[in-house]
């Protein structure tokens, strides 16, 4: 896809069950960019029904940005260390992870009461993805650093602010969703490219993890996910320039095509929940790569047929 295209996403849709790559051109669709961002990773996008708003974070610019879309009004907010993830509280403010605790900090970005240290080494592995289930409950997964070794974990964070370690055997989580019957939790790994579904009990305990969808060289590694109002899981696969939607039986549905390389996360929002907002990255791209695609790293939105799920805020009690 040329520069002079970089507006536009292209929608491919499977003919039957996938497996692979492309199936044949069906539509095509603009894909509005929201906010040409040049920062290093932009992760978490979380939308603010009540704000009207979007925030998201900047891992290694240790920020959370919120922008207004009405207005364009931008804010930037500074933290300490990287801000793997996030979300909205219900009492206003934040609960954050950064690299080395997860925190609930004031609307201003202030910290105000650490909740746990990150129970990887925070030397080695940073807290990475993350966000609330249906209950309101906040989690946050790490990504282990130096070589091919699966020692990240998956900490949740209950209503009364008690940290637990739910998951672990994992290189890089990534791809938190929750199903609307609270049955399902979906992540993904993504330096071993597959996307796992777990079991949820009625109290919310997970039980053995099952593979939903592996991926094979090309189709790129999937990222940050959110669920629509169907149960589809979106995923944005890094390095493989689209955002897929699978069935809740793993079949890949559709795909939209993007300008960029890698996009890191999508999360619905807008007045009726039909608007994709995806962040994208410029991160291990090259001078040159940067020059031939330099929307890397921006904002885009997509009207989307199907409503997504909204994010709960972390609510304590």
């Amino acid at each position: 896809m040329t520069v002079g295209s970089k507006r536009k996403l292209y929608i491919l849709e499977s003919q039957g069950k996938s497996s692979g790559f492309f199936y044949g051109m069906k539509t095509m669709a603009e894909a509005n960019l929201l906010f040409d961002y040049t920062g290093h990773l932009p992760e978490c996008p979380t939308w603010s029904d009540a704000e009207q708003a979007l925030y998201w974070a900047d891992i290694m610019e240790c920020e959370i940005h919120r922008y207004v879309p009405a207005t364009g009004d931008h804010q930037i907010l500074q933290f300490p260390e990287e801000v793997g993830c996030f979300a909205l509280r219900e009492k206003g403010g934040f609960i954050v992870a950064l690299r080395s605790a997860i925190w609930l900090a004031d609307s201003r970005g202030l910290l105000q009461h650490k909740i746990c240290d990150n129970p990887s080494n925070p030397q080695l592995a940073r807290f990475n993805d993350g966000g609330t289930d249906r209950d309101g409950r906040f989690y946050a997964g790490t990504f282990w650093g130096p070589g091919d070794y699966n020692g990240a974990l998956l900490v949740r964070v209950d209503n009364q602010l008690r940290p637990k370690v739910i998951q672990c055997d994992i290189h890089g989580a990534n791809g938190l969703a929750f199903s609307e019957d609270k049955g399902w939790m979906y992540t993904s790994d993504t330096p071993n490219g597959v996307i796992y579904r777990t079991p949820l009990d009625a109290d919310g305990e997970p039980g053995a993890r099952e593979v939903f969808r592996l991926f094979q060289d090309g189709e790129g590694i999937p990222d940050g996910a959110a669920i629509d109002e169907e149960g589809c899981y979106w995923s944005a696969m890094f390095d493989g320039w689209r955002v897929a939607r699978f069935s809740p039986t793993g079949e890949q549905l559709a795909e939209y095509r993007l300008p960029v390389r890698c996009p890191t996360m999508v999360c619905f929002g807008g007045a009726d929940m039909r608007t994709l907002f995806i962040t994208t990255t410029r991160e291990n791209m090259s001078a040159d790569e940067v020059a031939q695609y330099p929307l890397s790293g921006a904002i885009f939105t997509l009207h989307v047929e199907v409503a997504g799920m909204k994010k709960l805020p972390f609510i304590e009690r």
